[in-house]
Order: C-alpha cells, then sequence, then structure tokens
C-alpha cells in the first residue's frame, strides 16, 4: 500500500501549478499507462477524475490505495475514483463531465468512444489520448464536432502494476526544448478548448495548439512504426535495439517508408526522431545521410529513457493483442493506395501478425528475418 504524506513538495508544487486553472470534471476511459499517467495528474492538480476501465485490479486499488505517479518529477499518490465498466450504471446517476480523454488501445476505440459519450455534457469533448490515426473511429462514435486530437510526443510511459504509473526519463521534455503535448481540432481550426486543455495538460509537461493534427499526428505514427513493432517483435530494449546497427538498419527503413507515405498523401508532417520526414526519406537512397542517421541514432542510445520497452512490447510480454495493424498497417495500406512500396513495413506486420497468433516468438533474430524478408 502507497501513503501519502501531506505537506510534501510535490503538494505545494501542484497547488502552485493548477491555482489558476479552471477545475473539471473529466472522465478517463482506460487506466493503462497513458491514462493513468495522465489522470493521476489531473486528480493531483485539483480536477474531479473518475477512471472507467474493465481492469478490475487496477480499479480496486486505485479506489483503495490511490494511484502513485513516478517520473522525471517527485512521485507521489493521488486519488481520483474509479469504476468498473460495469458499474456504468452508478455511473450515469453522477453529474455529467467536461471532458473525457480517451487512452483505449486504437483497435477498442470506437466502443470506448460511445461508453463515453453516455455520461459527457452536450457542449462537452472528447480527447483522443492514442497512439495511431484513431481521429476517424473517434468523429464517427461521437462527432467530429466534439473531437480533439492530442499527440503526444516523446513521452514513454508503463504501467508497473496496479496503482503505479510510471514516465521514463530524469527531466520533463519542456526542460530540454521540447513540446509533448500537440492539440488539434479535427477541422484544422483552432478553439478555445483547444487552449484550454493544453493549459489542463501544462502541470506534466509542455503543450501547444496545432492546426495540423494530421500532420503531427502521421509524424507521431511515424515515430512508433520506427520502434514499437521493433521492440514487440524482440522484446529488447529500445537501447539495445539501437546498439545494433541491423537492428538500426530496421528502425531507418522503417522510418524512411512511413515518412515517405505520410508525404504521398500530402500531409504536411512535421519533424520526428529529430530529423525532418525527407531527411528519413533520402536515408533510403542516400548513403551519406543514411550514415548521419545511424551514426546519430548510436551515439544517442537510451540517452532520454534507457533501455525501455514502449507500448507494444509492453502488450507481447503481457500476452495482449499488438496494435499493429493499427500502426505499420495503415502505413501498409496507405502506402498501397498512393503507390508507394513499404516492403521492410510489409515484413514487419507480417512477423508482428505471426507473434500476435503465437506463431512465432519473439526474439532478437527477427530483426535479421523482418530485413531479410524485405529483401536487405
Amino acid at each position: 500500500m502507497w501513503f501519502e504524506q501531506s505537506g510534501t513538495e510535490t503538494e505545494i508544487e501542484a497547488a502552485e501549478l493548477s491555482k489558476d486553472i479552471a477545475k473539471k470534471r473529466i472522465l478517463i476511459v482506460g487506466a493503462g499507462a497513458v491514462g493513468s499517467y495522465i489522470g493521476g495528474w489531473l486528480a493531483h492538480t485539483g480536477h474531479d477524475v473518475v477512471f472507467a476501465d474493465s481492469w478490475a485490479e487496477q480499479m480496486d486499488t486505485i479506489n483503495s490505495d490511490g494511484i502513485r505517479i513516478e517520473g522525471p518529477h517527485e512521485p507521489f499518490v493521488s486519488h481520483p475514483r474509479a469504476f468498473h465498466l460495469h458499474q456504468s450504471q452508478a455511473l450515469a446517476l453522477e453529474p455529467q463531465f467536461d471532458l473525457a480523454f480517451v487512452a483505449v488501445k486504437a483497435y477498442d476505440t470506437s466502443w470506448a468512444a460511445r461508453f463515453a459519450a453516455r455520461f459527457v455534457k452536450d457542449e462537452g469533448y472528447f480527447v483522443s489520448s492514442q497512439n495511431c490515426m484513431p481521429d476517424s473511429d473517434l468523429a464517427d462514435a461521437v462527432g467530429a464536432e466534439r473531437c480533439i486530437g492530442l499527440i503526444m510526443s516523446s513521452i514513454a510511459v508503463r504501467v508497473g502494476g496496479p496503482g503505479l504509473a510510471q514516465r521514463a526519463g530524469t527531466q520533463r521534455r519542456r526542460d530540454m526544448g521540447h513540446v509533448v503535448f500537440r492539440a488539434g481540432e479535427h477541422d484544422g481550426s483552432d478553439s478555445e478548448r483547444i487552449a484550454e486543455l493544453v493549459e489542463i495538460l501544462d502541470p506534466i509537461d509542455a503543450g501547444k495548439t496545432t492546426t495540423n493534427l494530421y500532420g503531427e499526428r502521421w509524424a507521431k505514427l511515424c515515430q512508433n512504426s520506427m520502434g514499437n513493432p521493433v521492440v514487440g517483435s524482440t522484446l529488447c530494449g529500445t537501447a539495445t535495439i539501437a546498439s545494433s546497427s541491423r537492428g538500426r538498419e530496421l528502425q531507418i527503413r522503417l522510418a524512411s517508408e512511413s515518412a515517405k507515405v505520410g508525404l504521398a498523401l500530402g500531409l504536411d508532417v512535421v519533424s520526428f526522431g529529430g530529423s525532418a520526414p525527407k531527411h528519413w526519406v533520402a536515408a533510403s537512397s542516400d548513403g551519406e545521410v543514411y550514415e548521419e542517421l545511424d551514426n546519430k541514432m548510436a551515439e544517442s542510445a537510451g540517452a532520454s529513457t534507457g533501455d525501455w520497452h514502449p507500448s507494444m512490447g509492453q502488450d507481447v510480454a503481457n500476452g495482449r493483442p499488438s496494435e499493429i495493424d493499427f500502426m505499420n498497417g495503415h502505413v501498409l495500406q496507405k502506402g498501397r493506395e498512393v503507390g508507394v512500396e513499404t516492403p521492410v513495413t510489409a515484413s514487419i506486420v507480417e512477423a508482428m501478425r505471426r507473434i500476435d497468433r503465437g506463431e512465432l516468438l519473439p526474439k532478437e533474430s527477427n530483426i535479421e528475418m523482418i530485413l531479410s524478408n524485405a529483401g536487405y
């Protein structure tokens, strides 16, 4: 059991950070890594936060002991409330929410949004705090005019067990000159509610409004596509993969293909992984660019997060279905639509599908198999 002491530096800091923010009633559907970390922080800064999830042990632990939040800040325990999904009839008796975060896997977006819709005010809004490209599914469920896309750039989180959310690193990204939260409307407009959302999230880390939701979203998809399935298919950490020349090659070729598809779609893809999308594309044919990126990845291996296992690695390790069809699979599908060949993407999608089906074990030698099957 975690115990919280009163009057700590963290509590004082939270009070200072949140004193000018209007308090909101917030529903978070999904108490996994992202949902737990964001929800724990928002409860800590004074918002009325309620979790809804099917993970019974997590819900019970939050209700009895709170949730401990660890990361590049003083650790703390916050005390949101938590409902099992089957308790929705009790949740329906409470006041409606100002906003809801949809923080589930991409393949669960539709049902989670429809579940939340019953409990959010007519003038309220829904925030997709997810990987992949979930915005159209969210819009189909509750209406695009009620949706905000939230891209979380370069933030690594995990659940360390029931009642424990952990973020990697020793510094907030704002202290390194990086903006984590990028919030945007589906129609590309600016709005007061985006500014409000960024303000709500500001105690956690830096944020900004964007009128380029889909360009930002595709850049995050590229970042995920070059890292998540490589860890998922090997169960090696990010630093271990970056220390291998073939591991780096696999990541560079995945980044190059996903960036090329995004640009071919006409998206204004922003920089990811420290380089512009055209630079990643050039790596597939320009040896000097490839060597530059390879050296950069090798030198920075594990610098910010250590030997981290991102979400797909966590899913494979815990026997959960991966998001491969919504991540690299989406790149593969869109590449076919615009006539961009993506052989490495196709190879890793097939490997991850076999792992999901239990036909292939995740192991480091899969890197060589994936590259070889793609012709490299």
